[in-house]
Order: C-alpha cells, then structure tokens, then sequence
C-alpha cells in the first residue's frame, strides 16, 4: 500500500500561473511538502548520483494527511432528476459483445430503482442473467467471447422474460435460449451501462462493480413486450421508443445522446473506448465518420481509469522570477513516518513570449504519458533489491500499484489493448530515481529519469536552457520554439501529435538548429480532444513494434477522427525531420558506434574536434553503451535528405537485436533491398538547412546515458558539446 502519493493538475506553467497538487495519504500524522530542482534523476552510484536541490516556495509547510480513493473501471451513467416510472408493459433491449467471460458477474446494464435496489443484466459463460435483490434468473444457454448478442427482457404482469439471441450463427454451439421468474418494478432512478452502481459509505468502497469487460450497443426502452424473432432496429421503432442511448453520436465527447423521447444524456465514467466496431460492422467502412453505425459500440473494462477526481490539496505558486527547469513537488513523512516519499515532477517555462537561453530541451511529456505506469511484470527479487540498494530509486512500480491504471503498452483483462492514457492519476514511471530495467551494465532508466541525463550534462557543462514541453508544442505550434538557437529533444521523443510536428517541421525549416538525442522518434501518431481534457490516444494500427495491434477497422482515433498508426503510414516518416528513422531493436543494451567517412567532410568535421578516436560511446549509464536498445539509421527513400553526412555506424550488437517489422518484406526481404541483420545499426547524421539550419541525430535511445561518463570527459559529451556551442551561437 503506498503510503504517499499525489499528482498535478498541469504538467509545466509559467512564472505568475499556478499548479494545483492534489496528494493521498495514508500516514497517520501530517506529511511536509516542498519544491526541489530536478538536476539529475539517476540514482546509479557509478553515475553523477541524485541532483535534488531544494527551492524556496510559499507552499512549502505540513498538511494534514488525507485518504482519496482511485476507483477504476468504465461505464456510462444517466443520472435522472426525477424518478422515471416504466410502462406497465415495457422491453428493455440491448446488445453486448462479452470479451471476458470469467467466473466474475459482469453487468452489461443496470438499473437503480427508487427503493434502492438495483436490476441488473449481465453476461457469463454460462448463459446471460438478470438479477433484482435476491432473485435471480439465467438463460441455460452458453455465450461465446467476441460473439455479439441480443439482450431482450421483456416486463409485464408481474413477470419476466430474459431472451438472449446470438445475433450471428455461431457453428456447433447452442447459444441461443431464454429464461423467466416473477419481477415487478419500481421507478428507475439511474441508468448504468456496462457496470453495476453502488452506494459506498466508505472511500475504500468502488461507485461501480461487476464491470463489463466487453462492448454494449443501443441499450434501449421500448413500450410494450416486443417478442418479434428480428434483432430490434432503434431507427425501425417509431414512436415504440422511449429512450435510446446512441453511442455513434458525439464520438469525441463524454456526453452520450438519448435519442428517444426522454432526453437522458449519459456521461461516461473513466472513459471506455469509442470508434470501435459494432454488431453492425461488415468492413464496408474503416473508419467511423465514413458509418457512424456501424461502429455504435462501448467497450467498457474493469481497469479503465480516466480521473481520480481527488481535490486539490495545496497550490504551488509559480514565483516571476522563478527560473525554467525541471522542479518536483516532494511530498514526506514526518517523524516515524520520514521514510514515505514521493516526488512530483513539473516543468516551468519561461515567461510567456519571451526566452531566457539560447537553448531549449523539450520534454518528451506525451511520451511519459502514454507510458505511464507501464506495467511490465518485472518486479522480482533482483529488481526490489536495486531498488533498495540505490539511496533515491523511487519506492513504488505500477506492478504495485493497479489501482493506478496501466499505460498503452499494457493490455485490459480482457485482452484488448489500451489505447488512452490519461494524466489526472499519480504516474508512477514518471518519477525520478524510477527504475524501469535491472541494467548490468547501468542504471536501467527509460523516459523521464533518463532525460535528466540531458539536463544534467547541460549545467554540467555550463550552457545556460529552458525547458518546454510537448505539450506546450502542442498548444502554441512553432511559436514557442521560434527564438531559439537550438533545441534539443530527450532520449525517446516517440509519441506526436500533428502540430507537434508541424512545429518542429516549420522550426527546422526557417532555420532552427534541432539536436536529437535519442531513438525511436517521431513514431507513432497520437490523438487529443478537447471534450476530453489531459488524455491522449494511440491506436497501433498497421504495423510497426506494438505490445497489441488494433482490430481491423479500428484504426482512426475516437477523440480526432484522424488515422492513427505510425507516422510512416501517416507519409511522415521521422527521416524527414531527422534524417534517421527506427530500424532496429533489441534488449535493454548498448553498444558503440565507429566514426564513418562522412566525419572527415569540412562541413562536419569540427563536430569532432578534440575526439581522436575511431570507437565513439563504448561505455555509459544505459545498457553500457551509447549505440543501443532501439536504433534509427539513415533512409533516403524515407526523406533522408541527399546532402545529409552519416558521421558514425554502430555496431557489435548483440544477437537479440532485431530490425523493425516495418522494414520487412518477409524473414529473408526488406523495403530498401538490404540484408535484414545489416539494418541492425544506428546513425549519427548531420545536415544543414536551406535557411542557415541544421539537424544533428544520434540515432540511439542510449546515447544520453553516455555523456557523464568519466566525469563528463568523453568523446560522447565532447562531440555534443561541439554540436551545441556551433548551434547556440548567434
């Protein structure tokens, strides 16, 4: 059970803005919050060590510790201002697609009455069931996963009929029946779609349980007990519908339309995912603009987690001449209780319209969230041990924390992939000293904690930076990189939106100076929404190296409409911003790169001065060296431009590595006609701009954890300081 743990309502903010933290505590006594510098976020103590310099704040001081709950699992609520009495003959139909059909209740639709109890219809292996208090009725037919049914109870005279009709023929397996029991009803309070609603006295207690894992379509109430051997077509029932949940309207939003006479809006409660296919899907339509009805469908599940919704604690104030950097909000136990910590990470930028450094390092922040609490599995006896080895390796794993959610690499208990991720949860991957990997050869850090490798070399070596983040990118396009002389991406700048790169595309094109440090970018396309605040969206659709791949007609994002997938399919490969792409991909190891013919033209070769040496990178805090774990090369046919000079090539790696399946035409074949195992490398490009810019990518996710080496004195740390002095000056 964490002990402390909290979250922000906004990744970054500028002097004069606000922050609002919102913290759960378990502790007896109160804890002590402060604002800490995030320098260095590596606890390696072959490495520089943790960098926490502490900053004055005006919220700094002791709170009372409080408890607040985060309850996962999604569904739709219509919440009714009055009691609804339903006909004294009525149906109540709808469709459901079980994907989990294990030995828990799991509740396609549910009904609050007005005395309190709750009717529900629900789905099993066994056969789909209604309940009301105590009693209890279940068709003797089984349901196969991923088969869509019908669900029709029909009331009336003090009884009724559940009727469970596949609505395809499902060969060799019986799946169609019906069952009765006595039933009268009371008013209806509240409508529930894909959970069942409860009444918690306590925090501890969940609003919802039985959670479907699964899809549900046009719920619907109907007059009169329709028993026609035809699956019910809402649009087909005329004046016979009294309400009729849609959910193909407003696809984008949280709002769920009633299309029938009573006008209930549903809400969706932590966000189950839209733009999938329905029960009407025939693959006449990709995409769910081109047939909205076709993809009509919710699919709900136990883990979903949207908002934790905890109130704000406390504020951080964002003094005006606060510096940009990289701050933390830390929270601690007092006394007996000193050893529960947590640390909140935050960005502050400059004042708005105006830059306090020649150079920029933005945060690869869409990339910490879709990650976020990536759940790998891998907390054993080896890795608690690092963890309590290293003095500030962050205390807490996703894999400890489920109430949390999981991140888009993950996969729901029923076996669908994630594909949103959301930052009103505490992210326990984005913390620093959080150790994804047990490195034998370094620290193991991905993601936030790795990039202060980045801005720890900059102090480090004295160049003064701000900081911004993709989401702020995302927000003010190019504008906010316009006055820069450089700027510089993290370790793993994987995930984009459209205005993030055409900011950085626009940046690069009137004459910026783009350095970037790492592998695997510019990948995959994401999604936003503004009905849907602080949540992005992938769907891996296609291609590409993904821990689930889409169902077929699900790859356009619900909250944009947009084709998701790589931003290869999208015609944007990331060699036509950074002259290299992914190719390749292997363990959590490095090698070196060796210094090619390129390195010796006059238009690069004072990125190597000071650097004798052919063997570049052979040492480093990520996997042991600065050439591995995922590697991008050069591509002309992908938009490599044809002046761009290949300085170094790795090579030595070990035989886990792999090339990307994007590549592949078959075991034996690729796009670009070379031998599979010869795209097993990385490249350090360079290459200049009509408008007096340049591009530098090192083509590697390791590269970064090379630069501290030996104090800072190594051929990595020197061939990026060269880089960024000629690209710094005016």
């Amino acid at each position: 059970m964490i002990p402390i743990v909290g979250y922000v309502d906004r990744f970054s903010a500028r002097p004069g803005e606000r922050i609002g933290v919102k913290v759960s505590s378990r502790l007896k006594g109160d804890y002590v919050a402060d604002i800490v510098r995030i320098v260095h976020a590596d606890p390696n103590p072959a490495g520089p060590g943790m960098k926490l310099l502490p900053v004055p704040s005006a919220c700094e001081g002791a709170y009372p510790s409080r408890f607040q709950p985060a309850h996962p699992g999604s569904c739709a609520i219509a919440r009714l201002t009055a009691p609804f009495a339903l006909p004294e003959e009525c149906t109540i139909c709808l469709r459901v697609q079980p994907w989990l059909l294990d030995a828990a209740p799991h509740v396609a639709m549910a009904m609050r009455l007005q005395n309190g109890r709750v009717l529900s219809i629900g789905v099993a292996a066994e056969g789909a069931w209604v309940s009301l208090g105590e009693a209890r009725m279940q068709v003797p037919a089984p349901m196969v996963p991923r088969r869509w049914y019908e669900l029709r109870l029909l009331l009336g005279g003090g009884r009724a009929r559940l009727v469970q009709t596949p609505l395809r023929q499902t060969f060799g397996v019986q799946d169609a029946g019906e069952a009765r029991m006595p039933m009268t009803m009371q008013p209806v309070s509240l409508f529930c779609f894909g959970a069942e609603p409860t009444r918690p006295v306590d925090p501890d207690e969940p609003p919802l349980r039985h959670v479907l894992d699964g899809r549900i379509e046009d719920p619907m109430l109907l007059h009169g007990r329709n028993s026609q051997a035809a699956p019910l077509e809402p649009e087909r029932m005329g004046a016979a519908v009294i309400c009729w949940w849609d959910f193909s309207s407003d696809m984008s939003g949280l709002k769920v339309t009633d299309r029938g006479q009573r006008g209930f809006t549903a809400t969706l409660h932590n966000l189950p995912t839209r733009g999938v296919r329905g029960s009407r899907w025939d693959g006449t339509a990709m995409a769910w603009r081109q047939a909205p009805r076709h993809y009509a469908a919710l699919h709900c599940h136990a883990d979903d987690l949207y908002d934790c919704g905890w109130d704000t604690d406390f504020i951080v104030p964002i003094p005006d001449d606060m510096p940009s950097a990289v701050y933390g909000v830390r929270l601690r136990g007092m006394g007996a209780e000193a050893g529960a910590e947590d640390i909140v990470p935050f960005y502050v930028l400059p004042p708005r319209g105006k830059t306090t450094a020649p150079v920029a390092f933005l945060a690869s922040t869409f990339t910490y969230q879709i990650y976020g609490n990536h759940d790998r599995g891998n907390v054993d006896e080896a890795y608690r041990a690092r963890r309590a080895a290293w003095p500030g390796a962050a205390a807490w794993n996703p894999q400890e924390a489920p109430q949390f959610g999981v991140s888009t690499y993950n996969r729901h208990p029923d076996g669908s992939g994630v594909c949103y991720a959301s930052a009103r949860r505490p992210l326990l991957t984005m913390r620093p000293g959080f150790l994804t990997f047990v490195d034998r050869k370094g620290s193991g850090l991905r993601h936030f904690p790795a990039d202060s490798h980045i801005t720890d070399w900059l102090e480090a070596r004295g160049f003064d930076y701000d900081v911004i983040t993709d989401h702020d990118l995302d927000a003010e396009g190019v504008g906010l990189l316009r006055n820069y002389r450089a700027v510089l991406t993290g370790s793993h700048p994987e995930y984009h939106t459209a205005r993030t790169l055409d900011a950085l595309q626009a940046y690069v094109t009137e004459g910026g100076r783009l350095c970037y440090l790492g592998g695997n970018g510019f990948y995959w396309r994401i999604a936003t929404g503004e009905s849907v605040p602080d949540v992005l969206e992938v769907r891996r659709a296609e291609g590409g190296i993904r821990a689930w791949a889409a169902e077929p007609g699900e790859y356009y994002h619900a909250l944009d409409g947009e084709y998701g997938g790589l931003w290869r399919r999208n015609g944007r490969p990331p060699q036509m911003l950074a002259g290299v792409g992914f190719s390749a991909q292997g363990l959590f190891e490095g090698s070196y790169y060796r210094r090619m013919p390129g390195a010796a033209d006059p238009r690069a070769a004072w990125i190597f001065d000071g650097i004798p040496d052919e063997v570049l990178g052979n040492f480093g805090l990520s996997g042991g060296g600065a050439a591995g774990f995922e590697l991008d090369r050069a591509d002309p046919a992908l938009g490599t431009p044809p002046h761009a000079l290949i300085l170094a090539r790795s090579e030595g790696h070990q035989a886990h590595f792999m090339t990307v399946p994007e590549e592949l035409l078959s075991h034996l074949a690729t796009l670009n006609g070379e031998k599979p195992a010869a795209l097993i490398r990385a490249e350090i490009v360079y290459f200049e701009t009509a408008r007096g810019g340049a591009v530098f990518s090192t083509g590697s996710i390791t590269f970064c954890g090379s630069l501290s080496h030996n104090r800072y004195d190594n051929n990595i740390s020197r061939m990026l300081e060269n880089v960024l002095l000629r690209f710094s000056a005016a």
